[in-house]
């Protein structure tokens, strides 16, 4: 038996929806650090943000300890773990609604 028959259509959708936004997310983070250190055009620390804030703190967590990326900013090291932590409160509500 499938682990994905456990699940009905909408809650497949929504994973799906969070794993993009995490991937999207980490490798934005990626991204803003290769041109950070080519002196390029930077993606806005907003972006960041809202990426963390529509679903994708998980990947943006990853994505500061693998990148070594905005480690050193406040908003950033406090934020996206709180952001996390709200983005897995919202996941289960989101997921005992969608039942």
């Amino acid at each position: 038996m499938s682990i994905i028959s456990n699940f009905n259509n909408k809650e497949i959708t929504f994973l799906i929806y969070i794993i993009i936004i995490n991937i999207v997310s980490f490798f934005n983070f990626g991204f803003d650090k290769s041109k950070s250190r080519k002196n390029d055009h930077r993606i806005s620390e907003m972006s960041l943000m809202v990426l963390a804030l529509l679903g994708g703190a998980a990947g943006a967590l990853l994505g500061m300890v693998v990148f070594k990326h905005k480690t050193s900013k406040v908003k950033f090291t406090l934020g996206i773990p709180i952001i996390f932590i709200l983005n897995k409160v919202l996941e289960l509500i989101i997921f005992n609604y969608l039942r």
